[in-house]
């Protein structure tokens, strides 16, 4: 049972300043000490397992059965050494949080005696059930057989008495039934593609990396509001609440000093990030009252994806201890900004070069286009995937609204920047170059660094921004895994790395030099690409008319921007990368649009249970005390003087009558129309859910929101917003 509105505010009145010590050492003394790292490898590995592995990791070559028992038996002795009693496979599968399932090194003899094991088979491979893990028709549900298979790219790790260890998990038939998987699978694609790129300029290049920093967004609500808001605790935000007076408007909160008792909390969740080497080095407060951010150095993808995993598991188990619970939903209250994920993407050379920041001469300078404008054009080309890489019901309530990005994709150069490609686009010779014609363009492009440097302005509206020497993701939902992103944003550029190639070599087999055929292929994407290029308001109705003109698409909803997984020429592109066959991409597909529903569904139960439950009551019983107040009135005064004193009383009460009416008609129709939905196939109910059903919340929420106003305080069922956002 649920507290009420104030047994929950008394309860957060109790509530002391949470300070906790950070640990007496430097940060860099214990960072990383719960990590079987490569630096805790060489204490435990003999040289030659250990370059095996180091091979293994860096270049995929595959690791043999005796490297496996000599490195599980290192880990179990690491891990035992720091108290850990149990192994685990930790994976991703697609119901967007991480799985495991604890063994421990224990094992009987059978004569009384027992010992600690761990061998090479226990680290390389394990069989969970697989059966209640979402498949999208993949496998049936009586076929119970999954495989978790390590992943040694990323190191494992310690939590409690738990060794963790990274890895895939795959159905019987092979099958990706996870994000890590096909998040591995699209590296090896863009770096098998930049490689062949960067060949163009520097034959010492081997391999690409992909690196990712993530900025992690979230709000904070004590435990007593939260567990006084059935909403808030079912699906991560309010669906009803009138605005207060006060909001964001003041932008007081934002890089304000850190209240004392989230700092407290801060500080624990961060000792407990570094000591799993997730390297945390920002935190401040943001826009919306009780919403803060926490950001990292990057890291190569897959292992910062891991990271934002166990993060955002750390951040729920800390929040818990501090009597505070974490809403990483995109959009938890309604008039304040939502919550994103920023993926700051980069690509980097085994040779130590940032490929998205310009050097210091006209040849590194020409790399750096080659890699910008390839990207701004596989955007181009690819806008939609890349709008389903986002789509979620939290996503859906966030894009467009107070300084999130819109839902329509567009890249962010910054005026100079586009202003060189503009020029580069004109100054291209269609025939032969002259010599002069290519000295000219070099010194053109050897002013690179100081367009960028004048070029420091960041477009809060631009759902991809490029920001000096990375591309900025801003569309990423705050709940998401970051590698759903990742998966499509390095497949599309790969396919465009890779297309890029055979195109500047076909250039030059008919003549034209190797600068020369990079320069007008250049060109020719910077032409064919420019209608993704916006420097403007993406807030704007203008921005939307512009963008219908220019052939971009605007989804605004999740079964919409979904759809786009049925195209057959999306489904061959990640299927010739081998990063998705088209049944994983139709198993994705179906798993994200019911996922989609059930929440809508939930949500939209949920509205209609509080709306009945909670407030029509709370609202006809103050109703019922002003019918009281006007029949006493009517009893002492004269009609002369009833009919002034209680006018206030009666057009209450009938603004009242008017407003639960239409709150019970809206919960009614809601009811109505989730049972039509139940009886749907999957995109049909989505659509349902999407179309019909959301507007119906909307208006009932209109309703129960007028009503949050009409009656008085003390018989207000739910905390307000004033003290959702006001209080920690």
């Amino acid at each position: 049972m649920s507290m009420t509105r104030f047994q929950a505010l008394a309860e957060l009145n109790s509530r002391l300043p949470n300070h906790v010590a950070a640990p007496s050492a430097k940060v860099s003394d214990y960072f990383g000490s719960n990590v079987f790292s490569p630096f805790r490898m060489r204490e435990y590995l003999t040289d030659d397992v250990y370059e095996k592995l180091m091979e293994c990791i860096n270049m995929g070559v595959r690791i043999d059965r005796g490297v496996a028992d000599h490195v599980a038996s290192a880990m179990k002795e690491w891990a035992m050494s720091k108290g850990a009693t149990h192994y685990t496979h930790w994976f991703q599968p697609l119901t967007g949080a991480t799985a495991e399932k604890h063994d421990s090194f224990f094992k009987p003899l059978g004569d009384g005696r027992a010992i600690e094991k761990f061998e090479g088979t226990m680290l390389v491979q394990q069989e969970p059930d697989a059966s209640s893990f979402p498949s999208g028709g993949i496998r049936n549900t009586f076929e119970a057989r999954g495989y978790t298979l390590w992943d040694p790219s990323s190191p494992a790790f310690i939590v409690g008495n738990t060794l963790c260890i990274p890895t895939i998990f795959i159905s019987y038939t092979g099958h990706a039934l996870d994000y890590k998987m096909p998040m591995m699978k699209a590296l090896h694609a863009v770096d098998h593609a930049a490689t062949a790129v960067c060949q163009y300029f520097d034959k010492e290049v081997v391999k690409v990396n992909t690196t990712l920093g993530w900025e992690q967004e979230y709000f904070l609500i004590d435990e007593a509001l939260h567990n006084a808001r059935p909403d808030i605790a079912m699906t991560g935000r309010a669906l009803f609440g009138a605005r207060p007076a006060k909001g964001q408007q003041l932008e007081d909160h934002y890089f304000g000093s850190i209240p004392d008792r989230v700092m407290g909390f801060m500080q624990e969740f961060e000792n407990e990030s570094h000591l799993l080497g997730i390297p945390v080095t920002t935190r401040h407060n943001e826009v919306a009252p009780n919403q803060f951010e926490v950001a990292p150095m990057f890291e190569e993808a897959n292992l910062a994806n891991d990271h934002n995993q166990l993060l955002m598991d750390i951040l729920d188990k800390v929040a818990r201890k501090h009597q505070f619970r974490i809403l990483l939903h995109e959009k938890p209250y309604e008039g304040v900004n939502g919550s994103g994920k920023h993926n700051n993407w980069a690509l980097s050379t085994n040779t130590g070069v940032n490929l998205l920041k310009p050097g210091k001469n006209p040849k590194t300078n020409l790399q750096f286009l080659t890699f910008f404008v390839n990207t701004v054009a596989a955007i181009f080309e690819n806008a939609d995937v890349l709008r389903a890489s986002i789509a979620s019901v939290g996503n859906d309530h966030r894009l467009g609204a107070n300084e999130a990005p819109p839902a329509i994709m567009s890249c962010f150069l910054g005026e100079h920047l586009s202003a060189m490609l503009d020029d580069l686009e004109k100054n291209i010779k269609a025939g032969k170059m002259t010599p002069q014609d290519k000295i000219e363009l070099k010194l053109n492009i050897g002013k690179l660094p100081q367009v960028l440097l004048d070029n420091t302005d960041r477009n809060r509206t631009s759902p991809f921004a490029f920001t000096g020497n990375k591309f900025e993701f801003r569309a990423v939902g705050s709940s998401a895994n970051c590698a759903n992103a990742m998966i499509v944003l390095n497949t599309i550029v790969a396919n465009r790395l890779l297309q890029f190639r055979k195109d500047v070599d076909a250039r030059i087999s008919k003549g034209d030099d190797k600068d020369e055929a990079i320069l007008k292929e250049l060109q020719r994407l910077i032409k064919m690409s420019k209608a993704i290029r916006f420097e403007g308001n993406g807030y704007g109705d203008e921005w939307v008319k512009e963008a219908k003109k220019r052939g971009l698409s605007n989804f605004t909803d999740t079964p919409t921007a979904l759809a786009i997984w049925k195209d057959k020429k999306i489904q061959k592109m990640f299927q010739d990368l081998n990063v998705l066959t088209p049944e994983e991409i139709h198993a994705r597909y179906e798993i994200e649009l019911e996922n989609y529903s059930r929440r809508r569904d939930i949500e939209a139960s949920l509205t209609a249970s509080i709306a009945m439950s909670n407030i029509i009551p709370a609202a006809l019983r103050y109703q019922s005390d002003l019918l009281d107040n006007v029949q006493g009135l009517k009893a002492v005064l004269s009609a002369s003087e009833f009919k002034d004193a209680a006018a206030t009383q009666l057009s209450l009460i009938k603004d009242i009558s008017k407003e639960v009416n239409a709150l019970k008609k809206g919960a009614d129709a809601i009811k109505v129309e989730l049972q039509k939905a139940h009886t749907m196939d999957a995109e049909k109910q989505a659509k349902l859910l999407s179309g019909t059903i959301k507007p119906l919340m909307d208006a009932a929420r209109a309703s129960a929101d007028k009503l949050e106003l009409l009656v008085e305080d003390e018989s207000w069922p739910l905390p307000k917003m004033s003290e959702l956002l006001f209080t920690n």
